[in-house]
């Protein structure tokens, strides 16, 4: 089969977004299909890699390093009718994506879309909660323009139909245990943290921006501190926000972006996982944490509704009970024997995810897709 994947952003741009698709494509490929990507030009590329269409793009506004991609539909419909996929998979709500559907909807291809963002959420945290009715209609007209839309969870399923979205379709996701292994652990990276083995070390992965409610990890983070004057907070990511945390918080430790072995190695090198997020689909760090050995404390969702037992593989909390999360980040913090405990647990319970089993069941969706039939037939892929 011939499978096209459309996204508006795409390693080595460094997002959960990015990743699922780079994964979902490498999946594809080891199945032995023939495996088309269309993405915006980004700065590094002088020539298109194979079975690649670069379109032309812009910077995201407040987000260095990212770009969206300008509308594309003449260009897409020309390319689909000389090289024209059996199935099409939309990752982005962005204008690329728009133009992935009028072009697909044109040809009669059959399209399915991924459901990552809650743009909805954005809205609140970027001060303008006026608009998360709008924001959740435009992302239903969106998505219910496709054959299938596809979640990781049930709980972001049941979300979506009881908003009007149809033929949504539960993919779970998987993490690569692999290369996320406590035994990357790292005493040489921890000294560069100014820590030893016997001193705590907080971690936050991921985007630093206003999405990611990162107030409440610093608030958690100074509780921790107060009954742990040597814990070290260290923040593995990037954003818009990180320049005004690193001013007023010193003593923090911003190691940039990380990717592969480098990243899996400060995991495994953390003691306490924070993932405050209340506006992620999924959290792909929850599963990389876990894989990693490191207990994680978050909201009630996503990833961690389904992985994170509390007492067992860390703590989770009622969404929007902010002084709930401190209190499971600081009982967590203070008591080392559990952590240790927790830490064979994390591990345990996510051995048996592998992504060769997303491949496989996206792969049947696909050609499902791709043979006529529709998506209410499969409703979940689990």
């Amino acid at each position: 089969m011939r499978y096209t994947l459309v996204t508006e952003t795409y390693p080595p741009e460094v997002n959960g977004v990015a990743l699922t698709v780079q994964s979902l494509a490498q999946g594809l490929q080891a199945r032995s299909h023939e495996v088309h990507l269309v993405r915006p030009r980004q700065p590094g590329d002088s020539a298109a890699p194979a079975n690649t269409l670069l379109v032309p793009g812009a910077a995201l506004p407040r987000y260095p390093g990212l770009r969206f991609g300008l509308p594309a539909t003449r260009r897409l419909l020309r390319h689909w009718q000389q090289q024209r996929p059996h199935a099409i998979y939309v990752a982005t709500e962005g204008p690329l994506g728009w133009s992935a559907l009028r072009a697909a909807r044109r040809l009669g291809i059959p399209v399915a879309s991924g459901f990552h963002t809650r743009f909805d959420d954005y809205m609140r945290s970027y001060g303008a909660p006026w608009l998360q009715g709008t924001a959740l209609r435009w992302m239903r007209h969106f998505h219910n323009s496709a054959q299938a839309t596809l979640v990781p969870t049930d709980e972001l399923q049941g979300f979506l139909q009881h908003h009007g979205f149809r033929h949504v379709v539960l993919l779970p996701r998987a993490v690569d245990t692999h290369l996320f292994d406590p035994a990357r652990r790292d005493p040489a990276l921890r000294a560069t943290w100014g820590v030893d083995e016997s001193a705590l070390v907080v971690l936050y992965v991921g985007r630093i921006a206003a999405e990611k409610n990162l107030p409440l990890a610093v608030q958690a983070f100074r509780a921790i501190q107060h009954q742990c004057p040597q814990a070290r907070f260290v923040w593995i990511g990037d954003g818009p926000q990180r320049g005004a945390l690193q001013r007023n918080n010193p003593d923090f430790i911003f190691c940039g972006t990380q990717c592969g072995e480098a990243l899996a190695r400060h995991f495994a090198s953390g003691d306490l996982f924070l993932f405050p997020s209340t506006t992620d689909t999924f959290g792909n760090v929850v599963l990389e944490s876990l894989s990693s050995g490191v207990p994680v404390v978050a909201f009630d969702q996503g990833a961690a509704r389904q992985w994170v037992q509390s007492g067992v593989q860390g703590a989770t909390v009622a969404r929007d009970d902010e002084a709930g999360f401190i209190i499971a980040a600081v009982r967590l913090a203070t008591d080392t024997p559990l952590r240790n405990r927790m830490r064979a647990a994390c591990r345990a319970t996510v051995a048996s995810l592998h992504p060769a089993q997303v491949a496989t069941a996206f792969d049947h969706l696909l050609h499902t897709l791709a043979t006529g039939s529709t998506a209410d037939a499969i409703p979940s892929l689990s």
